[in-house]
């Protein structure tokens, strides 16, 4: 028997705290990396607080529908994201203006900034949770068969749009596909014995390709016209030290700022290493370097309860399709945690990925809380019956 519940008993309050955590810590960070002489004259904090505000009204009008809606609507989603993708590939420069090489962004009158792959991500995983969520309908007796269709329509589903990101180029926003993917196959139901040689596979290609770079870039650069510039980051994250005057120069510095912060950083506003763009991708070495490591092993531990809230969440929700939903943001944020804080020490190559509800960007943030939107829609429309068989 279904149980009934308040509206305010249906609302993730914890999720919230979490947000207004992120918030202060983005509005600290930010704080501080506006006082850069680079960028006098703007108010970062401002226009922060401002995407969170709209990031909130996302939330609100993503609880407007409930999941069966969002099945119906995922395809709809997902081709609105692929057109906007198409757009910007073919749109003149005087609205999608080339940045550091990468076309990625519509520049809209009054408006600013907006970057389409960062809301593609998520109408992604909901067409990715409809297919393997539709599969299982249709197909309620597994084979292998059955899986290798499934993994199969994953595929053509995530290369379309992955396809379009990578000809921006995005190496960034590309992986961060790659891993929502790869996170869902996971949980898709799929079996380890299709799932183990593919990213034993896959694994292997990216070991091979890294190889290459270091010993044998000339091969890359005839067989695949790889330009030498592009080894520049492999190079410089190898050995940044060699390359701190050119591509290691953020990596170098970023160390440094780390570094220098010790245990308990050296205060508030009081950095003294420059990094530049430090508001947006190197947010983590501002918090290093002024909170030292206590403050960093509290942002850490902030995402680390997120994901297990997240989690958690997922894990109590009984409909495949909302659970799927919740995985996928999962994965996405995850990954995203771990490369932006893994390339600001040196554990992985810098491929600007912002750093989650923290890092100054208003698509990125409105794209993060419109993800976080889906989940707590999928928690308010879940039923709560009194027996279960979780009960027994």
């Amino acid at each position: 028997m279904e149980t009934r519940q308040r509206f305010s008993d249906k609302i993730d309050w914890g999720l919230i705290f979490l947000l207004f955590l992120f918030f202060i810590v983005s509005v600290i960070a930010i704080s501080s990396a506006q006082t850069s002489g680079q960028y006098a004259g703007y108010n970062f904090v401002l226009r922060q607080a401002f995407w969170y505000v709209v990031g909130f009204i996302l939330i609100g009008f993503a609880l407007l529908f409930d999941p069966d809606q969002y099945k119906r609507l995922a395809w709809y989603a997902y081709g609105f994201g692929l057109f906007l993708l198409t757009i910007l590939i073919i749109a003149p420069s005087s609205i999608a203006p080339l940045r550091n090489g990468a076309k990625s962004w519509f520049e809209l009158p009054g408006i600013g900034s907006i970057q389409p792959s960062e809301f593609m991500k998520t109408f992604l995983i909901l067409a990715i949770a409809r297919v393997i969520s539709s599969h299982h309908e249709d197909n309620p007796k597994k084979t292998i068969k059955s899986d290798f269709i499934l993994l199969m329509k994953i595929g053509v589903v995530a290369l379309v749009p992955l396809g379009l990101i990578m000809q921006q180029p995005d190496l960034g926003t590309s992986l961060v596909i790659i891993a929502i993917v790869s996170g869902l196959i996971l949980v898709s139901g799929i079996t380890w014995k299709l799932i183990v040689p593919i990213f034993t596979g896959a694994a292997a290609i990216g070991g091979s390709i890294l190889a290459l770079v270091v010993y044998a870039p000339q091969i890359l650069e005839k067989y695949l016209n790889v330009q030498p510039y592009q080894f520049g980051r492999i190079y410089s994250w190898l050995d940044p030290y060699n390359y701190q005057k050119q591509e290691g120069y953020h990596l170098v510095n970023s160390l440094k700022a780390i570094g220098s912060g010790q245990v308990f950083g050296k205060g508030y506003q009081d950095k003294q290493v420059y990094i530049p763009e430090n508001h947006t991708d190197f947010i983590f070495s501002v918090i290093g370097e002024e909170f030292g490591f206590i403050g960093a092993s509290i942002v850490i531990s902030l995402f680390f309860l997120l994901i297990y809230h997240l989690t958690k969440t997922a894990l109590d929700i009984k409909e495949p399709f909302s659970a799927y939903v919740c995985a996928g943001v999962i994965s996405m944020i995850t990954f995203h945690v771990f490369q932006n804080i893994g390339m600001t020490i040196q554990l992985l190559p810098i491929t600007g990925i912002p750093l989650p509800f923290i890092s100054y960007g208003g698509s990125a943030l409105m794209g993060n809380m419109l993800a976080l939107g889906l989940v707590f829609s999928m928690r308010f429309y879940h039923k709560n019956y009194m027996f279960s068989s979780d009960d027994s």
